[in-house]
Formats: C-alpha cells, structure tokens, sequence
C-alpha cells in the first residue's frame, strides 16, 4: 500500500499518477524545512505528514535555540518516522569556522541526527575543505546532502559550476546536491521575483544524465513547485518545502490537485 492507503479508497483515487513510490524513495525525495516549530506542532506534522516527506531539516541555526531536550526528541521523532533528520547548512558553516570538523560531527552524532547538509552559501569553503567535510561526514555514517549555491540576493546559478559540483560531491560521498534558493525562492535558478529559468534545468538535466535524479530543487513557492513538476516529471526532488505545504505538493506529485489533473489523467501540460 503507498502512503495512508487503506481499503475505503481505490488506488487510482489515491494516486492518479501511478507512479508514486513508497518510502524509502529515490527520487521524488521532498525536503521539509522546520524553521522553529514547537514539539507538538511537529509531532502534528510528522504524524500526518511523514508518508509524503523524505528529509526533516531544522533551518538555518536554529538548532541551538531549542531546548536540549525537546530538540533531541524533535530528531528521535523524525527517525522514527523514517526521515532523513539534518540542521540547516548555515549551521555547519558557523560551527565549522569556529572549531575542527570532528567536533561539529561528533555533537551532531550524539544529539541523534542522521543526515548532514554540507553547504558554503555564506561563509566559503576551498574545494578541498568541502570534499573532506562530506567524506567525513559520510565515514561517520551520516547521509549527506551537500548544497550548491550562495545565498546573495544577486547570486545566479552556473551549470558548468553546477555540474562539476553534482559529481565531485558525489563522488566524495554526498548522496544528494540541493540546488540553493532560499527559503524565499529567489536566487539559484529562479529570478528575483520568483520566476525559474526553464532553458538552464533543461540544460542542467540534459548534461547531467542519471546523476540529474540526485539533485535537489529547492523551490518553496507553489508556483515553482507546479513548474518543476511539469518540466521535470512528478517525482523530481524538491526541498524547504513549508510543513503547511507538504500535503499540498504531495496533491501535486499525485495528480489530486487542479495545476497538475489534466497532465496526470491526459500527458498534457
């Protein structure tokens, strides 16, 4: 049975597409941005929502702004739900620039998370430091998810940047590259006001091949998430994704949402 599947609903119901896999997925991954909900806000979310994400990340640094307690039982929750549970990039990069590597991994294992994401969107990073903060991350036994981008107002995505990036991190044992464009939707592929640059995902997809399937868009507008699925199928990744909106871009990947009904039923976009 795929997601809350039970026997009052027929399948074709449930998923007009067809096509949407059970956890633990591959591709059609959604990445969650918690940015401070409290436990039982989470818990809410997490318990009606976890069949339709992948990937739990508590935004920016606000790690360290929880209570001890209620932040390792926010992560033990997530696992427990099959997520993949991180602290924001930004995170990372303020830790990192202040003590070894080996300490941020070490205290990151023993509040319980089991993903990292590796980014230098603010503070940079050589490439050597990048590919060593990913495999150690990974030798640790975390699952990482890398980012790419910077998080200037006027930062605008390279594809040549973009794919040498996708395999080096790749190859240094990152499992996913998350395309950066902010909680607010406006850098990396998209323009200032929001819109996505078709040509470059088409062009970056095309060149990348199979490795295409291990990037993630991070696109948390619903107009952006509508145009992502229909330029790059229903199960293309996409991340900070607002937890009100999980359901919704799930309806999406589904087919059970207007913008996306008659692509599902017909092929047409």
């Amino acid at each position: 049975m795929k997601g809350n599947e039970t026997p009052f609903w027929p399948a074709s119901w449930l998923d007009p597409s067809g096509i949407r896999a059970d956890k633990p997925r591959t591709t059609g991954i959604t990445m969650v941005i918690d940015k401070g909900l409290g436990l039982r806000a989470a818990h809410d979310c997490i318990q009606t929502a976890s069949p339709y994400m992948d990937v739990y990340k508590i935004g920016f640094g606000t790690s360290v702004l929880y209570p001890f307690e209620q932040l390792q039982q926010k992560v033990e929750l997530a696992k427990a739900n099959q997520l993949h549970v991180m602290p924001g990039g930004t995170f990372f990069e303020i830790c990192c620039a202040q003590a070894p590597l080996e300490s941020y991994l070490a205290r990151m294992k023993a509040i319980g998370f089991n993903a990292l994401e590796i980014s230098d969107g603010t503070l940079p990073l050589t490439k050597d430091q990048r590919h060593r903060a990913i495999s150690f991350a990974a030798e640790a036994g975390f699952t990482v998810y890398s980012e790419f981008g910077k998080k200037t107002s006027d930062y605008k995505a390279d594809i040549n940047q973009l794919l040498e990036t996708l395999e080096a991190d790749l190859y240094a044992g990152a499992s996913y590259v998350i395309v950066e464009a902010r909680e607010s939707g406006n850098v990396g592929v998209f323009s200032e006001s929001g819109e996505m640059d078709t040509d470059f995902l088409h062009q970056v997809t095309g060149l990348a091949g199979e490795q295409a399937k291990r990037l993630i868009w991070e696109a948390p507008q619903k107009h952006q998430q509508v145009a992502m699925l229909q330029e790059l199928g229903l199960d293309v990744n996409l991340g900070n994704i607002a937890p009100a909106e999980i359901l919704s871009l799930e309806a999406l990947r589904r087919g059970l949402r207007g913008d996306t009904t008659v692509c599902v039923l017909t092929g047409r976009r």
